[in-house]
């Protein structure tokens, strides 16, 4: 008789955050509020246009830019549907600080591992895989020997290279971690 094969673990991951906003002060605040709760800041991407969709512009007006974290600390992929929850609560605490009566800023967590980068998202869709309390994994990109791989359903700025030096020394910090380096050492 076959043996079945025994669960093991999830390997850790490499949490990130995108960030949309268009006031300094409110990614700021975003940034501090991401680091309380997962860790230090390990990497910060540059301040990227964000013009490939109007959808956040009509919720929190122009001039919107997007840049992109990741956390020194790993973390376990299961974690990511809490992470979604948290940073929408997030979402909402800034806008009352900031006594807005709209949306001011988006985060979007997700995790690189060795191989893609994942994002979280409330949104359903065919290529979309339903994690728990309305949350799904959504596989952005895929990382290859010769770089990153975009797929059908790769959202349009994530197609361009603009993003791929972070994501890819993001990468490179994941695996220096995983094979117990400290990946902030020269």
């Amino acid at each position: 008789m076959k043996k079945m094969a025994e669960p093991q673990p999830f390997s850790p991951v490499k949490l990130i955050c995108g960030v949309i906003a268009n006031q300094m002060d409110v990614f700021n605040r975003a940034e501090k509020l991401l680091a309380e709760r997962w860790g230090p800041i390990e990497e910060r991407s540059s301040f990227f246009d964000f013009t490939w969709t109007d959808y956040y512009e009509r919720q929190m007006g122009p001039g919107l830019k997007r840049y992109f974290l990741s956390f020194e600390p790993l973390i376990l992929p299961e974690a990511i549907s809490s992470i979604k929850l948290t940073t929408n609560q997030l979402e909402e605490q800034i806008k009352k600080e900031f006594g807005s009566s709209h949306r001011i800023v988006n985060l979007d967590p997700g995790y690189v591992t060795p191989a893609a980068l994942i994002m979280a998202t409330m949104k359903n869709f065919a290529h979309r895989i339903p994690l728990v309390n309305g949350v799904y994994a959504h596989l952005e990109i895929l990382f290859s020997r010769q770089g990153i791989r975009v797929l059908e359903w790769t959202y349009p700025d994530f197609r361009t290279s603009t993003y791929y030096d972070f994501f890819l020394k993001t990468r490179k910090k994941l695996a220096f971690q995983l094979k117990g380096y400290n990946p902030n050492l020269p």
